[in-house]
C-alpha cells in the first residue's frame, strides 16, 4: 500500500479553528495494492469538515444503516460530528485522496460552490488536475514554505472550483450517458495502463468514433486519453521509485515500458529529472 500524508503543525489531533475563514489541516492519499482491507470508523465523527476523491477503485461508505459504493470520480463530503464509516479494498486497487479543513466560513463557502446541505456524494469526473492539487497540498505541508497556508487554502478553493463548475455543466445539460462512458474508460484505463491500450480500438469496442470519445474524454478529465494513461504510469513509477524494492528497468516493466531508456526519456520530460535522479533526490 502507498502512503503519503501530512499534518498541519504535524498535529493528529482534529482542529476546530474558526479565526479564519477557511483553514487546511491536513491531507493525503492512500493506494492500495497488496493489503486486502482499510477500514475507518469514526462513531462521532470529526470537530472539522473532510473531502475525499475517489481516483481510481472503488470505496464502500456506510450512511446510516445504508451501504453505498462510491467508484472512481466521485467525492464524499464529511461535515462536522458527523459518523464516519467507510472501507478499502485491496482487491478494487483503490486509490484516494483526503484533506481536512475548518474556519469560521466553510458551511457558506461550500454553499456558495454548490456543496448543498442535503448532499454527501458528488460526481465530479476523474480529471486530473484534482490529484494534481490535492498533491501539491500535501507537499505544502510537508515542506512548510513562506505563506504555506495561504497556498493550501488556493488549491483547496481550486478544487471546489473545479467541482462546481462541473456541477454546474451537468445541470444545464443532459450528459448522463456521457459521463457514463467516461468513466467505464477511465476504470478501463486504471486497471490496465501498464498494457498496450490501442485508443482507436477501444472506442470502436465500445460504439464511439475515436474523434467522439478522445473530445469528451477531454472535456470530462481534462487530458486526452493518451495523456491520462501517462499520468497514471508516471504517478506509479513515482510511488515504486520512492522504495528500493525495484530497480529502474523493473519499474518501466511495471508500468507499461519494455525499454527502460524509453521510460527514462518520458519520465524526465515530465518530471524534469531522471528516474535515477529522482531517486536520489527522494534519499537526500
Amino acid at each position: 500500500m502507498y502512503i503519503n500524508n501530512a499534518y498541519l503543525n504535524n498535529s493528529l489531533v482534529d482542529i476546530k479553528d474558526k479565526t479564519k475563514p477557511l483553514i487546511v489541516t491536513s491531507c493525503g492519499t492512500y493506494h492500495l495494492f497488496t493489503r486486502p482491507k482499510l477500514p475507518t470508523w469514526r462513531p462521532k465523527g470529526r470537530v472539522d469538515f473532510q473531502l475525499l476523491y475517489i481516483a481510481s477503485g472503488k470505496a464502500h461508505f456506510h450512511f446510516g444503516e445504508k451501504e453505498e459504493i462510491v467508484t472512481a470520480g466521485h467525492m464524499v463530503l464529511y461535515r462536522p460530528k458527523e459518523p464516519q464509516k467507510y472501507e478499502y479494498y485491496g482487491v478494487d486497487q483503490t486509490e484516494v485522496y483526503w484533506v481536512h479543513f475548518t474556519g469560521g466560513n466553510v458551511t457558506n463557502l461550500l454553499r456558495s460552490y454548490g456543496l448543498t446541505d442535503d448532499k454527501k456524494i458528488f460526481y465530479c469526473g476523474s480529471d486530473l488536475e484534482y490529484k494534481n492539487h490535492f498533491r501539491a497540498m500535501i507537499q505544502e505541508l510537508q515542506m512548510c514554505r513562506e505563506d504555506y497556508p495561504e497556498m493550501l487554502e488556493i488549491y483547496l478553493r481550486q478544487i471546489f472550483i473545479k467541482l462546481h463548475r462541473y456541477l454546474q455543466t451537468v445541470s444545464r445539460v443532459d450528459n448522463s450517458q456521457i459521463a457514463e462512458e467516461i468513466d467505464k474508460a477511465t476504470m478501463y484505463f486504471s486497471e490496465h495502463y501498464n498494457e498496450d491500450i490501442c485508443i482507436e480500438e477501444y472506442a470502436k469496442n465500445h460504439n464511439m468514433s475515436t474523434s467522439w470519445f478522445i473530445r469528451n474524454f477531454k472535456q470530462y478529465t481534462g487530458s486526452t486519453p493518451m495523456q491520462y494513461i501517462l499520468a497514471i504510469r508516471i504517478h506509479n513509477a513515482e510511488a515504486l521509485l520512492k522504495s528500493n524494492q525495484y530497480n529502474i528497468t523493473e519499474i518501466a516493466s511495471i508500468i507499461g515500458y519494455d525499454n527502460p531508456l524509453y521510460f527514462s526519456r518520458i519520465f524526465k520530460k515530465v518530471k524534469g529529472l531522471s528516474p535515477s535522479e529522482y531517486r536520489k533526490n527522494i534519499s537526500l
